[in-house]
């Protein structure tokens, strides 16, 4: 991974954003696209895999979810901690600082497993394997990657320079005899110009 995303950079930029002003970090909405793919799912345990600072981890315990959330900047692990004490769901929320690049969850265990706007060291396809092994029978896996390019346009987007999940990368790393898909589409950002993001939903068979 390249110092431009890798850990140190990474956590650099979450000491600078919670520096300035972590009541407005923390006033982040959950991501839209989560809420309009699992809203409807049954609570039960999640991996929030690149968990930042908490907002989705913590919109998934508020509802009942117990969550465990990945990622490698120790302080936005930290906000995240002091987040779900503070709202209540302390108990529902385990923080676990590990580089999703070499780290695999354990086999089966999560009824849903998130994977948000994660830059990918290495193998997009193998990374995705990676978290789809930690999906339970009948769990869920919900991916989204913000294109580094707008097809639309040609121009470089905030995700440039990134390698993050594409609908084809994911295809072809999930096994159709084992996973029903459910969505798999480019959507466009709602403000123009500013990107597409690929959203890929799928259901574990087995």
């Amino acid at each position: 991974m390249s110092d431009d995303h890798g850990q140190e950079s990474w956590e650099r930029r979450w000491t600078q954003v919670l520096a300035a002003d972590a009541p407005a970090a923390d006033r982040r909405h959950p991501n839209a696209h989560l809420l309009a793919e699992v809203a409807d799912l049954p609570p039960g345990r999640a991996l929030d895999a690149g968990a930042g600072h908490g907002s989705e981890a913590l919109w998934l315990a508020a509802r009942g979810w117990r969550v465990t959330a990945v990622d490698f900047s120790a302080t936005a692990l930290a906000r995240a901690r002091h987040r779900a004490e503070r709202d209540g769901v302390g108990d529902r929320v385990e923080a676990i600082e590990a580089d999703l690049g070499t780290w695999t969850p354990p086999a089966g265990r999560f009824d849903l497993v998130t994977c948000l706007y994660v830059h990918v060291a290495g193998s997009v396809t193998a990374a995705v394997r990676r978290l789809a092994s930690g999906v339970a029978a009948g769990g869920t896996l919900l991916l989204v990657g913000h294109r580094p390019v707008d097809p639309s346009t040609g121009a470089p987007t905030r995700a440039s320079g990134q390698t993050q999940v594409s609908v084809d990368d994911a295809l072809a790393a999930l096994d159709p005899e084992r996973w029903e898909i459910l969505v798999a589409e480019d959507r466009p950002r709602e403000a123009a110009g500013s990107g597409v993001d690929a959203v890929v939903r799928a259901r574990r068979r087995s």
